[in-house]
């Protein structure tokens, strides 16, 4: 969807040939990520991601703030990388193997290992660095800088969930110990709040999209804290909710961009009458954002809660921030549809037309995979 979109998105451009290589490149680098059954070889792809990324964010490198805000996720996510390259090499001497299939048949070695706190903590600096946790998270909002289909590839869907991604995937040797839990539901939920809270004072409508990103990376690390069942379906239930209905938000923000020149929250009023298809693509990845029911969504919320009452450690705490954290959700929810879709066209400003199918399309078969997932 992406890639079909950004065709259409960055028509014209001198340099799409660079950004098509530069988005294929990234993918096969996630792609290597998450299929890598060796640590060596899952860093190679980790950082190759990291690289791609840094190109991608600073794609517009004849805009200072695109050159800065790249050099600023390459050095914050390389740096918990080479945390997480050193913890690797500490694994494979507990555990006698790089091998993840044979690591994960060993049980609680690992846990049992003198070197065990030191393992957590440079995993953690690894896993907390790519998914913007407190207090690494300032990165993310300001990568924004980078086009709209990257942000909604990199920033909603993958690159950022690769974090979520390690701690899931080292979770069944790594969890259990408090050391374990305490700090993953403690930067989790300071991430969650800070992200919804921080949400409610941008005015630009991709800033906006990021801390709530910030939000939902912050709830799936508290997730991933936990060791009970309940727990961990939230955390992979909501890992796919979020990609549906962000990544779809986002490309209607690029739409909302390419279309009248602006992505601020009070430039633009009443485009569902000339702009409907997109309308519609928002309305439906809004209502999954803040967890209407029928939608993929509501699910997610309703199976959160119940994985943060099963959670062993402050599980009422925790409940009450899933509570609060969904509800500011679904007020910016309501805020990114009403504010730019509904009311009166403002006066002064040229109504803008639909976009071509090729960038509406996309975003409202997001949509209506959300609805379709929840219904099912």
């Amino acid at each position: 969807i992406v890639t079909v979109y950004s065709g259409a998105y960055l028509g014209g451009h001198r340099y799409t040939g660079r950004y098509q290589l530069l988005l294929q490149s990234f993918m096969v680098s996630m792609l290597g990520l998450v299929l890598a059954d060796n640590l060596i070889l899952l860093f190679v792809f980790w950082e190759l991601t990291t690289f791609t990324s840094f190109l991608l964010i600073g794609f517009t490198h004849d805009q200072s703030a695109a050159r800065e805000s790249a050099r600023q996720a390459l050095f914050v996510t390389g740096a918990g990388g080479l945390a997480m390259l050193a913890g690797f090499v500490l694994i494979g001497q507990a555990a006698g193997t790089y091998s993840l299939t044979a690591i994960l048949s060993q049980g609680n070695r690992l846990i049992g290992s003198p070197g065990y706190p030191l393992i957590l903590i440079l995993i953690l600096a690894g896993a907390f660095t790519k998914s913007a946790q407190f207090p690494f998270h300032f990165w993310l909002p300001n990568a924004m800088t980078a086009p709209t289909p990257i942000s909604a590839f990199l920033h909603s869907a993958t690159m950022v969930k690769a974090g979520i991604y390690l701690l899931a995937r080292l979770h069944p040797v790594m969890s259990g110990p408090l050391a374990w839990t305490v700090p993953l539901t403690v930067f989790g939920t300071i991430t969650a709040l800070l992200g919804a809270i921080l949400a409610f004072g941008q005015t630009d409508l991709k800033r906006i999209l990021a801390y709530t990103t910030l939000m939902a990376l912050g709830m799936l690390t508290l997730f991933l804290g936990g060791t009970h069942t309940a727990a961990l379906v939230a955390a992979l239930t909501f890992f796919l909710v979020h990609a549906l209905y962000k990544s779809a938000l986002f490309l209607v923000v690029g739409i909302l961009d390419h279309q009248t020149g602006t992505r601020q929250l009070n430039a633009v009023r009443g485009l569902w009458r000339t702009m409907p298809w997109s309308a519609a693509a928002a309305l439906a990845a809004a209502l999954s954002m803040a967890g209407f029911p029928l939608f993929f969504g509501f699910i997610g919320k309703e199976i959160m809660y119940d994985g943060a009452l099963s959670m062993n450690f402050m599980p009422g705490p925790l409940t009450a921030v899933a509570v609060g954290a969904n509800t500011l959700m679904t007020a910016v929810a309501g805020i990114l549809f009403v504010r730019p879709f509904m009311g009166r066209a403002l006066s002064g400003t040229a109504a803008p037309h639909e976009a071509q199918t090729a960038l509406f399309g996309g975003p409202l078969l997001l949509g209506g995979t959300g609805i379709l997932f929840g219904i099912i």
